[in-house]
């Protein structure tokens, strides 16, 4: 048996990357917590408001990240040392040239941006102060994500799992540091936030000093043309990330329509909790992609196969688990974050976590299989997954279940629309599979 496809092999890269995943959820529910404890309700729905520009950080970090670790594992597979050093190098100057456009963003466009994603007289002064503070570490946020994939995919995930867990865990010492004794608000908040990429560098930088590491960065001019298949085995994972935002966006538009700012901070609650499981999803994903790459770099069909069987039945023991918590456990997650106890928040928040959650079924096998097929250079079949999931089949379910059903309808949503995507998902692996491409 391939020992890249074997069940302890998975099992040592899986559950290192998810625990490092688990401890960058750890700090986005830090964030929400202290945020609604510092600023009650307004700061949580400014939060949620400001949160869709972070996804599309996040996504174009991984886009480039796990694009790159991926073109990296396959020429290392091949013993293309060269080719794997230009896929670093390439990573690196569209991580730092993604950085600096956010940075500019955050800088000179705060304002006009937080108006973009629905801030009204009430959040836009709370909501503006975020954006501006978190998108001047983007270019940390960026490489951050370029070296975790890239120090995973060379036979070290127990380093990158250190790096993500050790920076989460430090932005909530900081958040609590900056929001109560120092008093900083929702400065203090993304303030603590921007410091963890940092922190999760430095770290990283103890594998950059390794002689023996399997990357290097050259001495060489940025070639456009080599960025189309640079990006491509990450483009599901930038999907991924960015549907959260566009989820966001909407729904949030949607509930302040429906609700006002109180409908959106319930909101806040279920997409800050939804995160958590996409992140563990996500962490299942990319912890699987140096093997599946490596393997599909190989030609090995049969290793292929098993990989994807450990991936979607440990996804849907996870998805289990997670929604029997949140199922019996709806009303004190929900009073946890409802620091001024009002009635018409957990009238919103309670039954909306229940229905949400019952997507995660369905959104672990899309999640898993889109990042599966981006990383076994079947980047079509990943990428479709993804945009059906995270950009085209959202608006018109969304907008169809909000006007028959109202609030219990945005809730549905979610779950419509991974079950639809489900569908695809499953005719794509039973062609992939008979078709012998995998």
């Amino acid at each position: 048996m391939n020992p890249t496809a074997n069940l302890r092999t998975f099992s040592r890269y899986t559950s290192l990357n998810m625990l490092g995943m688990i401890g960058i959820s750890c700090y986005i529910l830090a964030d929400t917590f202290f945020v609604s404890l510092g600023t009650g309700a307004l700061g949580l729905a400014a939060l949620n408001i400001a949160i869709p520009a972070f996804n599309l950080l996040n996504g174009l970090g991984l886009m480039t990240g796990v694009g790159g670790a991926t073109q990296f594992s396959i020429c290392r597979a091949q013993k293309d040392t060269q080719g794997a050093d230009r896929a670093f190098t390439h990573a690196v100057y569209l991580g730092l040239g993604i950085g600096v456009l956010f940075l500019l963003l955050g800088i000179f466009g705060a304002a006009p941006l937080a108006r973009l994603l629905g801030a009204d007289e009430q959040t836009f002064p709370l909501t503006s102060v975020y954006l501006r503070t978190l998108l001047s570490f983007s270019p940390f946020f960026v490489m951050n994500n370029v070296l975790l994939a890239f120090v995973r995919n060379d036979g070290d995930p127990g380093r990158a799992m250190r790096g993500m867990v050790i920076g989460s865990l430090s932005n909530i010492v900081f958040d609590y540091l900056f929001i109560f004794p120092l008093g900083m608000g929702m400065f203090g908040a993304a303030l603590a936030t921007g410091v963890s990429p940092i922190i999760s560098i430095l770290l990283q930088i103890g594998h950059l000093r390794k002689p023996s590491r399997g990357f290097h960065l050259l001495r060489l001019r940025p070639q456009v043309r080599a960025l189309p298949a640079l990006c491509a085995p990450g483009l599901s994972s930038l999907i991924g990330e960015a549907s959260s935002g566009v989820v966001l966006l909407l729904f949030n538009l949607i509930l302040l329509r429906l609700t006002g700012n109180t409908g959106v901070a319930a909101y806040g609650i279920i997409a800050n909790l939804a995160l958590v499981a996409i992140a563990i999803f996500q962490g299942l994903s990319t912890g699987m992609q140096p093997l599946v790459s490596r393997s599909s770099g190989e030609g090995d069909h049969a290793a292929l196969r098993r990989l994807y069987r450990y991936g979607i039945i440990t996804v849907l023991g996870i998805a289990t688990v997670i929604y029997a918590l949140v199922c019996t456990c709806a009303v004190p997650i929900s009073a946890a974050f409802n620091s001024a106890g009002d009635p018409v928040l957990m009238g919103y928040a309670v039954p909306g976590l229940r229905i949400y959650f019952l997507g995660f079924w369905c959104a672990g096998l899309n999640i898993v299989s889109a990042a599966f097929f981006s990383a076994s250079d079947q980047t079509a079949i990943g990428f479709a997954i993804s945009l059906v999931r995270g950009v085209a089949a959202i608006p018109p379910i969304l907008f169809a279940l909000a006007a028959l059903f109202g609030v219990t309808g945005v809730w549905a949503a979610f779950p419509a629309v991974e079950a639809v995507t489900a569908i695809l998902t499953l005719l794509c692996v039973r062609h992939a599979f008979t078709s012998g491409k995998i």
